[in-house]
């Protein structure tokens, strides 16, 4: 049988290695990027805005910190087509973010952000929110794929010189920009052309040119999309106030927004959906509950009229302390927490510095923390050499036992200044600001160590309150006081909540998810390098190491609400034995009355104070720990008609229970109490406080 070949086409000239090698090319970390983007968290146009204003307000907020000047950052974002259809997906945004830092010298302002990965903070050791030097470099690269606008950058390092005014564009071929205005211009901050936005804008304290004497203004456009709720900007802005209380924060929203999704946020929003900060006036007293005039437990030097406020189309978060963070250091690398290949690289860079004439004990001194003179002489015997040993005499075998001596050795842990916690009053404060609840608490874990570099978790938790009862805990996460905002199932700090036991601490939880109840979770990771599970920075790695610290940080806050919901409980079964109490006790007083004759209304009020007494627990109230707080042992005793004082210090009846009833005075206090027989007794003798009972 034969086979027409008519109409098939003839195979083509084989390749070979020659002609494939010929159509082989580089390309430029950018061209990647540009073609990649949802790696960097430009996913999809409402995300991409976000990611925009993240990255910048991060910028501008390590500036300052570097500097020591307390930040000062405005954000705002104009629509530019607030006459676009109603169901339109997307619109043309401009994001302009001024801040009051040191600036940027006009010979970097190209190179910081017209090119990705140029940054000075990827090779130190040292806390801080950026880390690969891609962020606001991409943020411009992704906006002018969307719209062809370039960046639109001012700049002023010194206060008694004008600003440098620069458009750029990144050639994402080469990875570097083209720079299309270079002018000087005393326009800074830039409020020209920010005037007319609204009425706020047009006011004298809209960037203010006191407050920003000096600073960086970045400006973008790109098709983004506004939207309240869940991971919107809004919401970034409030979690970055409340871990930062030291910045003040100005925002501008869009005139017009795509839709509004704030019923599912745990803070307070007014009508126009800017958040809120309640002051104490407004909580109302609840047995055992936070209320006015409540003690704060260590908090009574916080401001509860520190509030976040909306006026003439601007939202205000104001600084809530004038102090900066803790100043870091860097540190050098930790021995345990290097790889053979990168001690290879490091040594040929300490011998290219020293041009083949440095000596491993100076290399092992210079370029490692943590290693003492005496440790160094000992790493210097191990691989056969001593002190005056050169780095350039060493075999690829000799750093190969160098480096499992590193793994084997007992090193001291990696020094911690390097790192600048939020700590526990500035996170039970942004708490108390930002959630409506009950319950507050916090704990700061003591640093600890991954991959020889050191990390410090935190963890605060809110209960009660107005937070919703039928839902899942909220889990709020922080890393180096950024908000983490996206990919929470695949963050550490979202397993360690799953994995701790909540059912310990009287909540109810589904096997490997998360506590049911009125409860907000805050778990802060701090650490020269923190392990994002991609280049977007939206989810923590799971480590070990850290998941565990996370989960014990948890187990300490778990512990204190456990303690503070049993004392709750006895607190209300007390309450309903004393409604048992005060229903009958009129009845008893009559009975008592008519068989004995005594006075019926000193009776009814002797077994009402009694019941009083004996169901004391139900008139307590909590501290955020849990804890019992003393009152002033006069204020009940003054206003109780069935006390007499006789001295001048009373006993405290409510710290009294049923089996301590003849144990809770001190020396010398007596006191008269009036019952059906007028019966006079004084108080035992015993020295030393009134036993105050922890209830379980």
């Amino acid at each position: 049988m034969t086979v027409s070949m008519s109409g098939t086409s003839r195979r083509s000239k084989p390749e070979t290695a020659d002609s494939m090698s010929a159509r082989q090319k580089e390309i430029s970390v950018s061209e990647f990027f540009a073609k990649n983007r949802h790696l960097l968290g430009f996913d999809n146009p409402r995300k991409a805005l976000l990611t925009t204003v993240k990255e910048a307000v991060d910028n501008s907020l390590d500036a300052c910190e570097e500097a020591g000047i307390l930040p000062n950052v405005t954000v705002v974002i104009e629509d530019l087509q607030p006459d676009r259809p109603a169901n339109s997906k997307q619109s043309r945004y401009r994001i302009t973010i001024v801040d009051n830092g040191p600036g940027i010298v006009r010979k970097q302002i190209e190179n910081v952000f017209g090119r990705l990965l140029f940054g000075s903070k990827f090779h130190r050791l040292k806390m801080s929110r950026g880390q690969q030097g891609i962020g606001i470099s991409a943020a411009g690269m992704y906006g002018l794929i969307t719209t062809g606008k370039p960046m639109v950058i001012f700049s002023r390092p010194h206060s008694r010189k004008v600003a440098h005014h620069i458009e750029l564009a990144m050639n994402t071929k080469t990875n570097r920009a083209e720079v299309t205005v270079d002018e000087e211009t005393e326009d800074f901050p830039p409020r020209s052309r920010l005037y007319s936005i609204n009425s706020g804008t047009r006011s004298p304290e809209f960037l203010n040119a006191e407050d920003y004497m000096t600073g960086t203004s970045v400006s973008i456009e790109l098709e983004g999309r506004y939207q309240k709720g869940r991971g919107s900007v809004d919401e970034f802005l409030e979690l970055t106030a409340i871990a930062n209380p030291h910045a003040r924060i100005t925002f501008v929203p869009p005139t017009r927004i795509s839709a509004d999704e704030q019923e599912d946020l745990p803070f307070t929003y007014n009508g126009n959906g800017a958040a809120r900060i309640q002051p104490a006036s407004d909580r109302e007293d609840q047995p055992g509950s936070r209320s006015a005039g409540h003690n704060n437990g260590g908090l009574s030097d916080i401001d509860p009229n520190i509030t976040t406020v909306e006026k003439d189309g601007i939202i205000y978060y104001p600084r809530g302390i004038d102090q900066l963070p803790p100043e870091t250091r860097e540190i050098q690398p930790h021995p345990r927490g290097i790889e053979l290949g990168i001690l290879l690289q490091m040594a040929k860079d300490f011998e290219a510095e020293n041009r083949g004439g440095g000596t491993l004990y100076n290399f092992l001194q210079e370029k490692f923390s943590r290693v003492s003179p005496s440790k160094a002489g000992e790493f210097c015997k191990v691989v056969g050499g001593h002190s005056r040993t050169k780095v350039s005499d060493l075999s690829p075998q000799q750093f190969e036992k160098l480096f499992r001596e590193f793994q084997e050795s007992k090193l001291p842990a990696p020094p911690t200044d390097c790192l600048a916690p939020i700590g526990i009053r500035q996170l039970q404060s942004g708490l108390l600001k930002g959630v409506k609840a009950e319950f507050y608490t916090a704990e700061t874990r003591e640093p600890a160590v991954y991959r020889g570099r050191p990390f410090l978790v935190e963890a605060a938790i809110a209960y009660g309150g107005e937070l919703p009862a039928d839902q899942p805990a909220r889990v709020i996460r922080f890393a180096n006081r950024v908000p983490l905002l996206f990919q929470q199932s695949a963050c550490s700090s979202f397993k360690a909540c799953g994995e701790t036991s909540w059912r310990n601490y009287n909540l109810s939880q589904p096997r490997g998810g998360l506590p049911n109840g009125p409860l907000v979770i805050m778990i802060h990771l701090a650490s020269v390098w923190v392990p994002f599970t991609s280049e977007s920075k939206e989810a923590i790695a799971d480590y070990d190491e850290i998941r565990k610290e996370m989960k014990l940080a948890l187990m300490v806050c778990g512990r204190k609400l456990g303690t503070y919901l049993r004392k709750r409980q006895k607190m209300q079964r007390e309450a309903a034995r004393r409604d048992v109490f005060e229903r009958y006790i009129g009845e008893v007083s009559k009975a008592i009355n008519a068989i004995a004759g005594h006075d019926t209304k000193k009776l009814y009020d002797c077994l009402l104070a009694e019941a009083r007494r004996r169901t004391a627990i139900a008139d307590a109230q909590l501290d955020e720990e849990g804890k019992t707080i003393k009152k002033d042992e006069h204020e009940d005793l003054k206003n109780d008609d069935t006390v007499v004082l006789v001295e001048s210090r009373a006993v405290h009846l409510q710290d009294q229970t049923d089996e301590a009833d003849d144990e809770s005075a001190d020396d010398g206090q007596e006191m008269v109490k009036l019952s059906s027989g007028s019966r006079r007794r004084k108080a035992s003798g015993k020295s030393g406080r009134s036993r105050d009972r922890d209830v379980e």
